[in-house]
């Protein structure tokens, strides 16, 4: 649960984000800049993405989130891990399905030679739902201790007790199962040189495994490496600097991790083999509260980073009003989907059948990889903020309003959700020709208040403030 807002501040409206969070808020003077952008810049403890974001290794897409967000972890940790819309549950995950269409009939037959290393890795205990198929997990989990120590050819030593015996019988029974551990061993053998990571940064040491095996011929889809401690409901910044504290202390280790992989990826020759991508289960509201945190909120930003990431910001600032309230939440303008799309269409080179099996149905692409991989969109088409693809009349309204749409031959999207990011309706959801095209929302039934008007046509998107009064 990432606060987005103390990550990519927004430098273009930042009385409204000071004034929504004076108690948290980092100054001015402190964010970090980036090349290309005077509206946005980093938490003054990223100065790796920072370098990455100016090295144009790194993309930001803004407010990404769903329809009728879920302030759970467990829940919402579902849905961004399965892709589910809110109101449904699923119990593969999204990589999962991915890779079952990839890999026929696994785990029956592998591995082999067409196939002869594991489909995913996570590096850690357990294997999340993300990478669960329709009927078998399609990853293998493996920790930094057993990964060194099978590379070493070294295995913890078991007590001399009857438990002892029992775990040695155990540890048997899962090194003959472990049918990929020769070939991972075998990869992680090639290697004998990174660069040096950051020290005491748990997600680096995870980033390490992975560049190593990826370096040394691994031929392993996905990898999953995992940070927690975001949930930051008080004390997220010291009292007496805001720019330290907890939170600072995670985006450092966010930032340096991802940028010693990096780094390591391009010492290895890799960076252009590599694309990562960080989600978090949601973000928090746009006011602080009064313990110095912030509580579950809706949309936040997400990073995809590597040597064939098209760099830069995806979207606009959310828009901060200055009577945003403790229960107000970021509009999302990217339903998380889309991001995953835009991956497997782009880097995967997903068929549109495979990625409507995958993700239930079509979502947009987004500019995030270069258009040497795929052949994707290479220009984010949102740029200009004078094109009005969607507007309303009259706003303020009090009981209808006209909505006026500019289509580009393709399916369109049009969603009215109130504050909180609760869908109030879906005003249109279906495929229009190209031109200027209308409809009609009835708000007599609605409270009076703000609500935002969000539009999608293929690649492109909008969201507009929209005021109903009595």
């Amino acid at each position: 649960g990432n606060d987005g807002l103390n990550t990519v501040i927004p430098l273009d409206g930042y009385p409204s984000y000071f004034n929504a969070r004076s108690n948290i808020a980092i100054p001015e003077k402190k964010v970090l800049r980036v090349k290309g952008s005077d509206a946005i810049g980093f938490h003054p403890s990223m100065t790796g993405m920072q370098s990455l974001f100016n090295d144009g290794k790194l993309s930001v897409i803004q407010a990404v989130g769903y329809p009728n967000p879920n302030f759970s972890h467990f829940r919402a940790t579902d849905i961004w891990m399965s892709a589910s819309d809110a109101n449904k549950v699923v119990n593969s995950g999204w990589s999962g399905r991915f890779l079952n269409e990839e890999y026929q009939n696994y785990p029956v037959g592998y591995p082999n030679q067409a196939w002869p290393d594991p489909p995913a890795i996570q590096i850690g205990s357990l294997a999340s739902l993300v990478l669960q198929g329709p009927a078998v997990n399609m990853g293998m989990s493996i920790s930094s201790t057993t990964f060194y120590n099978l590379v070493k050819g070294v295995q913890d030593p078991a007590p001399a007790t009857r438990v002892g015996k029992e775990l040695t019988y155990i540890r048997t029974v899962a090194q003959q199962t472990q049918q990929y551990s020769t070939s991972i061993k075998e990869a992680a053998s090639k290697v004998t040189q990174q660069a040096p990571y950051p020290e005491n940064n748990g997600l680096a040491e995870q980033l390490k495994i992975v560049a190593r095996l990826i370096k040394g011929g691994l031929k392993t889809r996905v990898y999953l490496t995992t940070i927690g401690g975001f949930d930051t409901h008080s004390l997220q910044v010291a009292a007496a600097d805001t720019t330290t504290g907890p939170h600072a202390l995670l985006l450092k280790t966010l930032s340096d991790a991802i940028k010693g992989f990096m780094d390591d990826c391009q010492f290895l020759n890799i960076d252009r083999q590599v694309v990562g991508m960080t989600f978090s289960e949601f973000g928090r509201r746009i006011k602080s509260n009064s313990s110095l945190g912030t509580d579950h909120g809706a949309a936040a930003p997400m990073f995809v980073f590597g040597g064939m990431v098209q760099g830069g910001v995806v979207g606009k600032n959310p828009e901060i009003l200055p009577s945003a309230t403790v229960n107000d939440n970021i509009p999302y303008q990217y339903d998380f989907r889309s991001v995953y799309a835009s991956i497997l269409e782009n880097w995967f080179c997903a068929s549109n059948t495979t990625i409507e099996s995958v993700l239930f149905r079509n979502f947009q692409s987004l500019p995030i990889i270069k258009g040497q991989a795929c052949n994707p969109t290479t220009d984010d088409p949102n740029k200009d903020p004078s094109v009005n693809f969607v507007s309303n009349y009259p706003n303020p309204f009090s009981t209808s309003t006209k909505v006026t749409f500019n289509v580009k031959n393709g399916h369109v999207l049009i969603q009215v959700m109130d504050v909180q990011g609760k869908l109030i309706a879906n005003l249109v959801d279906a495929d229009f020709p190209d031109g200027t095209h209308s409809t009609s929302f009835d708000g007599s039934r609605i409270a009076a208040g703000v609500y935002y008007l969000r539009f999608q046509n293929g690649p492109y998107q909008q969201v507009k403030l929209i005021l109903k009064v009595k």
